[in-house]
């Protein structure tokens, strides 16, 4: 119940934004597809937590969800073959618009940023499991999700956009970073909300370039790779 509850709490906030992006700009805003994005979410929490923790993970002695992010990942890929979606317009392409240098830079930098941290700050290697989860999962369910599908519905409900360095960015793909970092920094505890301010600023924040990169390239292959990267180096010093 406590993931359920966290899961409203996230949607209302987005829901508030929304409604108020809504209420600014009425004209490009579409109220169907900005429902359908909120379903998605819950739709996504629901496959990525196993039925909120309904059923168990597999195998069952491990403290990583592999079978939640698996079982999210087959789900996400099968909403995305829906016509209304397509895989090209999600984004699950491994074609490259013509912004892949620019991204490639951006890329390179935020490698060397994660790189620096956890070298500076060494309290040696993790499990191997560790190491092979952080590397592979969160960067392949999360950017399908966030970056594809979920980006894709949001950009429908809201259409308008503005250039920012040779990216497309809408209100919609603003709403994905923010409910990004609430999917990490919101949840429900104790019969209370509990917000991570600070937990919310490094997954937010970071979330605004991998949205760029996405938008720039026009697939969620860039952002794969730097989202695991910045996930899979903390496991190696």
């Amino acid at each position: 119940m406590n993931e359920f509850f966290t899961v409203i709490g996230q949607v209302a906030v987005i829901a508030f934004a929304g409604a108020l992006g809504a209420i600014w700009s009425w004209r490009n805003f579409r109220l169907l597809w900005f429902v359908g994005a909120l379903d998605l979410y819950v739709l996504y929490d629901f496959l990525l937590t196993r039925g909120f923790f309904a059923v168990p993970n597999l195998p069952a002695d491990s403290p990583w969800n592999w079978a939640g992010r698996f079982v999210a990942l087959v789900g996400l890929l099968s909403v995305a073959r829906s016509p209304l979606l397509g895989y090209r317009r999600s984004g699950l392409t491994l074609p490259q618009n013509a912004g892949l240098r620019p991204a490639l830079v951006v890329l390179l930098m935020l490698s060397a940023v994660c790189v620096f941290l956890p070298v500076s700050a060494s309290d040696g290697r993790d499990h191997w499991e560790t190491v092979a989860f952080q590397w592979l999962m969160p960067g392949l369910d999360e950017e399908v999700f966030y970056r594809g599908v979920l980006l894709l519905a949001m950009n429908e409900a809201f259409r308008a956009r503005v250039l920012v360095f040779g990216a497309a960015i809408g209100y919609g793909g603003l709403l994905t970073s923010v409910l990004f970092g609430l999917a990490h920094a919101l949840s429900f505890q104790n019969g209370v909300y509990a917000f991570n301010s600070t937990l919310f600023a490094v997954t937010a924040l970071p979330s605004l370039l991998l949205l760029w990169m996405r938008e720039r390239t026009g697939s969620v292959l860039m952002p794969i790779v730097a989202h695991n990267i910045a996930n899979g180096v903390f496991t190696l010093f």
